[in-house]
């Protein structure tokens, strides 16, 4: 028999002595997920951030020896959270009855609407007695949780002496949370506890103390599973690499052996390896170790961020506006933080409208001719410029049937209402819009023909707009490109300006956003509407990341809301649904998840809210 053959029957028959779980009552994270979130937000939790699969990490607790042959249950995951988000685990299996499962997830859900800072051991329990304190109607849930849990933790009879002293502890801190404030020292690591929050979470050194954390739905889509795993947190180092030439060099000293593949350099960016291959490795890493050897690759990567030759570049346009920065963390708007440039592409060619977009021109120009004016009769008036049969027949009736009827409201009035708006498309014109969607196209691409396209349905409704792009290089390189402006004639020269588009640099979404309503709120419109194009979340090169960047934009966005204008975004980003309906609202943005459907989506979006 194939030595194999032999391996894999003895895994199943270890793996079946061991793992004695029922498969039917696993509850997976991406079916929880959106009503865990509404769960937290009905609880009074804060709602900025997203909810996310938690990495599984090295189980410390004692195992027993069948496990250890088996090698099971060497990783776990438990919930935890920084300043980015909740993390839960990907699945819950833990109970025989799916329900409890369901209920595991809901309780740690609740658990973090209280900060759990500080000792894991006494935060633990001030979070569950606050939560119990704060809703009696969670007691009951967790009543039976704890009596599930304490049945699946070992016995205190089969532990050593001090083992036992300290799962009685432990016991006792679950059962009346807040009894006891110090955890006896053993031999072992106690086994986890699945009610509370992780001991030791796997942090990255700029999140040694992570504060409050808020949560957000994920919006369900075809590629779910692969949205949820992808966002999984690692711990993270950085490491000088080590000058070696002896890589594969076998070391006299029998421990030196086990260490030398540690530093092996490998060019990852342009390594041909399968990706599944090295995300299987990476999922199964506590710590992702980064180095930087200062060779070729990453100085290719340092020239293409670096801004253009002056007489290669864009136009600017003055000296810059000095515009303010919200900072989430102070609590506090920075005053003059940023400076935005407004540039032009000075050697932008005119140019006519695409061939191969006239076509499609032509019909889009005479289905938004309809929405030039808004006609509609109004009846039963007493002066008007036609009769009003019905009101007439109606007259009629009643005065053969001898019933007194007034000789008023027999006219109708054609009242023709204009349409008085104003638009502002800001098109996102970052780096990552250089990557393909197809063989043909890149995002860059589909955004110049969604701007064609817009400009000559906007042009056949009179409607005034403007177009504009950014991207950013930190704080003091906010590039505004303008390429029409709201008193500029739509023409050869504006197409021009849209051929002449390319990817630029990041997304530093805040300030593009205050200076485009600064822009919107000067037009002698009634309705205002801000338009906003992009591929992905506000990031930049400093500490505009994460939740710093997703609450200066929302604070830009309450600006600009304040000023009577409505924004609304339009985005390729398959996981916008994490973070956009904080910024924007359920129903202020639309995913395409086509982007090659961007153009005609874009202006069936216009139509319907403007009409």
């Amino acid at each position: 028999m194939p030595e194999f053959v032999v391996g894999k029957f003895w895994n199943r028959l270890l793996s079946g002595a061991v793992e004695s779980r029922d498969e039917d009552a696993v509850v997976l994270f991406e079916d929880i997920v959106k009503p865990a979130g509404i769960l937290f937000r009905a609880l009074g939790g804060d709602k900025g951030l997203a909810i996310k699969i938690a990495q599984s990490t090295h189980n410390h607790g004692k195992r027993s020896w069948l496990q250890r042959v088996a090698g099971s249950e060497e990783k776990i995951e438990l919930a935890w959270r920084d300043h980015e988000a909740l993390y839960l685990p990907s699945s819950i299996n833990l109970f025989p009855d799916t329900a409890l499962n369901r209920e595991l997830y809901f309780w740690l859900a609740a658990l973090a609407v209280e900060s759990c800072e500080g000792s894991w051991f006494i935060e633990n329990q001030q979070a569950t007695l606050r939560l119990l304190e704060k809703f009696p109607g969670l007691q009951a849930r967790y009543q039976r949780l704890l009596h599930v849990v304490l049945s699946c933790r070992p016995e205190i009879e089969s532990l050593s002496d001090d083992n036992a002293v300290q799962e009685n502890v432990l016991r006792q801190a679950l059962t009346t949370p807040g009894c006891v404030s110090l955890l006896p020292l053993a031999r072992y690591p106690w086994h986890p506890v699945h009610l509370w929050f992780h001991p030791t979470p796997p942090l990255s050194s700029a999140t040694q103390s992570p504060p409050p954390a808020r949560l957000e739905e994920f919006e369900q889509g075809e590629n779910t599973q692969s949205v949820f795993q992808d966002e999984r947190r690692h711990k993270a180092e950085r490491q000088d690499v080590q000058e070696r030439k002896d890589g594969f060099m076998m070391f006299f000293r029998a421990e030196s052996i086990l260490s030398w593949a540690e530093y092996i350099k490998v060019n990852r960016p342009t390594d041909d390896d399968e990706n599944t291959d090295a995300k299987r490795a990476a999922d199964e890493m506590d710590t992702i170790t980064v180095t930087r050897d200062g060779k070729t690759t990453a100085s290719r990567i340092r020239f293409d961020l670096d801004l253009p030759p002056e007489e290669s570049d864009d136009m600017p346009l003055g000296d810059g506006i000095l515009l303010p920065e919200w900072h989430y963390k102070k609590n506090q708007l920075l005053k003059d933080y940023c400076r935005l440039q407004p540039m032009v592409a000075a050697n932008a060619t005119p140019s006519a409208l695409p061939v191969h977009l006239a076509v499609t021109a032509q019909r889009i120009r005479r289905q938004f001719e309809t929405l030039i004016s808004v006609r509609s009769w109004q009846k039963k008036q007493d002066e008007g410029t036609e009769i009003d049969v019905d009101a007439y027949v109606q007259h009629r009736v009643e005065r053969q049937c001898g019933t007194l009827a007034a000789d008023s409201g027999l006219f109708k009035t054609l009242n023709v209402q204009e349409r008085d708006l104003s638009c502002l498309l800001l098109a996102d014109l970052s780096q990552s819009t250089d990557a393909y969607v197809n063989n043909y196209m890149r995002v860059i691409d589909v955004i110049r023909e969604s701007l064609f396209l817009f400009s000559e349905a906007l042009f056949a409704t009179a409607d005034r707009f403007g177009l504009y792009g950014f991207s950013s290089l930190r704080r003091d390189q906010i590039r505004f490109h303008v390429i029409k402006s709201f008193d500029e004639k739509y023409n050869d020269q504006v197409r021009g300006r849209i051929a002449a588009i390319k990817p630029g640099y990041y997304t530093r979404m805040g300030a593009a956003i205050r200076h485009a309503g600064s822009l919107l709120v000067n037009q002698p419109s009634h309705q205002r509407i801000l338009l906003l194009l992009t591929d992905g979340k506000p990031n930049d090169l400093d500490q505009y990341e994460g939740r710093y960047g997703i609450e200066d934009t929302r604070k830009a966005l309450n600006e600009v809301r304040s000023l009577g204008i409505r924004p609304f975004c339009v985005t390729v980003d398959e996981k916008a649904g994490s973070y956009l309906p904080y910024l924007f609202g359920a129903s202020g943005f639309i995913v395409i998840r086509k982007p090659s459907q961007l153009s005609h989506q874009l202006l069936t979006l216009y139509a319907q809210i403007t009409h």
